[in-house]
């Protein structure tokens, strides 16, 4: 069988990129590169032909989803047109739901990858990569009346317990409860 071409490899490369960003949110970044590939549509073997380690594709996979994150967010943003404060609310709501809760694998990789970060090389570029992310994310969520630290803290931890408790009646409480604490008005 022949190389790739050069277009070819590069959307073999994209392919992998986003395969692993579902699966890194939704499985952590555990998964095996041979797993990894294998839900790629490719074989095992490529993988070193398109990435230096492991590492280098948690980076990069967590980048694209911290991008895709922003993506989404401008595009809430435009579809307000110039309504900062609703398209802020339609965001929490839609970041507090079930269905965010219950689509790890589309959803926040601030959440998401947290824990594995945590346990990351402070270091590494993956670290790096998350960090950069969470902090752009947070510059985003910032209004005249809350700073953004403090509403990405309660919607991610909101999150995170909600995905730990689901299938409780907590779970639907955490995600209501700091809902209507971030979007409650003077």
């Amino acid at each position: 069988m022949g190389r790739a071409s050069q277009a070819q490899a590069q959307e073999n490369r994209r392919r992998v990129v986003e395969t692993a960003s579902r699966l890194f949110r939704e499985q952590g970044t555990h998964v095996s590169v041979a797993d990894l590939m294998k839900a790629s549509g490719l074989t095992h073997g490529g993988f070193y032909k398109q990435f230096a380690s492991k590492e280098a594709l948690v980076s990069e996979a967590t980048a694209h989803a911290f991008a895709a994150l922003a993506r989404h967010h401008e595009a809430g943003l435009d579809q307000y047109a110039g309504r900062r404060d609703a398209a802020q609310r339609a965001l929490i709501d839609a970041y507090l739901s079930t269905e965010h809760r219950d689509g790890a694998a589309d959803g926040c990789p601030a959440a998401a990858l947290a824990g594995d970060m945590a346990r990351d090389d402070a270091d590494g570029e993956a670290r790096r990569a998350y960090t950069r992310g969470v902090g752009e994310f947070a510059d985003r969520l910032a209004t005249d009346d809350q700073d953004g630290i403090t509403r990405l803290c309660t919607m991610v931890g909101a999150l995170v317990l909600s995905r730990a408790t689901k299938g409780s009646p907590l779970s639907e409480k955490i995600l209501t409860t700091a809902r209507e604490a971030l979007t409650a008005t003077d």
